[in-house]
């Protein structure tokens, strides 16, 4: 046992959606991992975004701000809307608060690498870096910046935020993957999360690997839910959680809670 690899599970962008999260900590315990990290946007576009947190707040050792939590607790925001007033509605006391207090970003060492996780980019929850980046916004993803700090650099970098998993070596020995989304998933609806695996706090070179992992869930339990709940934009979910087709693909574009993921 003393010679097991550390495993580390990576969630992230739930989006209230409890039912695709219950499925996928069940195949975490399945597989007998322990530690459970959340890359953030626990709440808005499902239902559930209460019973998210509550969980989220039990099971995962590491708890980091994404750019929903940011964004619809906020005190001072002005844009406001008939879904977004009922998301906020529904978190419980405190809760906000305790979002918009989550770290940005979290370093550790893994079987001699360092890695950085955070929800969207080096620099801001609200600045969005896409799996058809260019180099520029590569290579920034590996900066020291105010909001992550000035700790040593990182050779990975994982996050989440667009909803599309994606794994990535540069030619300088660079490794950027995106971890996908458990609520929310893109394109292939199925949820998806990570799974790291190696020798945890090691300086030393040791094996290493990411692994993704999708798991099949009750979509149209989800959507009952969110039906009896009288969630508004409804429409819009359903054609994300039964079809991975994002909601503003079928609006207007210019809109900015749909520039929101």
């Amino acid at each position: 046992m003393g010679n097991s690899p550390d495993r580390i599970a990576l969630i992230s962008d739930v989006h209230g959606n409890l039912t695709a999260l219950q499925a996928v900590l069940a195949d975490i315990d399945s597989r007998g991992i322990d530690l459970i990290y959340n890359l953030g946007d626990y709440v808005g576009k499902g239902p559930r975004g209460r019973e998210v947190i509550d969980i989220c707040r039990e099971r995962c050792a590491v708890n980091i701000l994404g750019n929903w939590d940011d964004f619809l607790p906020n005190p001072e925001r002005t844009f406001d809307s008939e879904a977004l007033a009922w998301w906020l509605a529904q978190l419980g006391e405190g809760q906000g608060e305790w979002l918009r207090a989550l770290p940005f970003s979290h370093d550790l060492l893994l079987s001699g690498r360092r890695v950085r996780l955070f929800h969207a980019s080096s620099t801001s929850v609200h600045t969005r870096v896409r799996f058809d980046h260019d180099e520029r916004e590569f290579h920034g993803m590996f900066a020291n910046t105010p909001a992550t700090g000035d700790g040593p650099a990182p050779t990975v970098v994982g996050y989440g935020d667009t909803h599309d998993p994606f794994y990535e070596v540069s030619g300088d020995g660079l490794t950027l993957f995106n971890t996908g989304s458990v609520g929310n998933s893109m394109n292939d609806p199925t949820p998806v999360y990570v799974i790291l695996e190696g020798r945890l706090g090691s300086a030393g070179p040791a094996p290493f690997s990411v692994q993704f992992v999708r798991v099949p869930y009750d979509a149209e339990a989800e959507i009952a839910a969110a039906t009896r709940l009288g969630m508004p934009e409804l429409d819009g979910y359903i054609s994300e959680v039964r079809r991975g087709i994002y909601r503003g693909a079928m609006t207007d574009p210019g809109s900015p809670r749909y520039h929101r993921r």
